[in-house]
């Protein structure tokens, strides 16, 4: 996996049931390198510190091969790198192949697969339909978050250098399917409860699906 490009956002209003929301997630690209803390991307926007950053949503990645998909969808947006709210847009990186809690160097930092995005009303909103947080669910490719074990600034055409992988392994697409699918695979089910990359609540969430 290969950095494509680094994104920011300028803080941005909308209009949402008749109220302003704030929102961070009209992203752009920028050329300089971003720096990765331990809670968030420094200089980019959150709005939403409930639901946003922290230790286990400090950075969030998105996968290049999945914009042609969209494109085609959604042909009249403006489209650009960072449309999706990513941090980072990616290269290489496919959800059925990188596990949860592994750990890579990027540039100066050192980070974690944490948890899958799960998208609100602002992604519908800046694609100007709330189906397409359905279409987005259902496609299954939604990116995910990254904890920061070591800051430090990263630049486009950086690459992931793989450093550790958990014993106990499922990939990022394995858990976005025991958060969203009808079906729980229990052995899926056990390894993420016990998965420390994955923060508490997430995991007593899971727990309730323990047959």
């Amino acid at each position: 996996m290969k950095i494509t490009s680094t994104n920011i956002a300028e803080p941005k209003t909308i209009i949402w049931n008749d109220k302003e929301v704030a929102t961070g997630i009209y992203k752009k690209p920028i050329e300089q390198p971003i720096y990765l803390t331990r809670d968030d991307v420094a200089t980019d926007t959150i709005s939403d510190r409930h639901n946003h950053g922290g230790f286990y949503k400090a950075c969030y990645i998105f996968a290049e091969e999945q914009y042609p998909h969209w494109e085609e969808r959604y042909p009249d947006l403006d489209w650009g790198w960072g449309m999706f709210g990513e941090n980072l847009t990616v290269s290489g990186l496919d959800e059925r192949e990188i596990y949860v809690g592994a750990i890579y160097q990027i540039g100066e930092a050192v980070v974690q697969v944490s948890q899958n995005r799960e998208p609100c009303f602002k992604l519908g909103h800046k694609f100007g339909s709330v189906l397409m947080i359905g279409d987005f669910i259902r496609h299954g490719r939604v990116g995910t978050y990254l904890s920061v074990l070591e800051e430090g600034h990263v630049s486009k055409g950086n690459e992931f250098i793989l450093q550790e992988i958990p014993k106990d392994k499922i990939t990022s697409y394995d858990l976005f399917q025991l958060l969203f699918g009808k079906e729980k695979n229990q052995d899926h089910l056990k390894i993420a409860i016990e998965s420390r990359a994955i923060p508490k609540n997430k995991r007593v969430q899971l727990s309730r699906f323990l047959k």
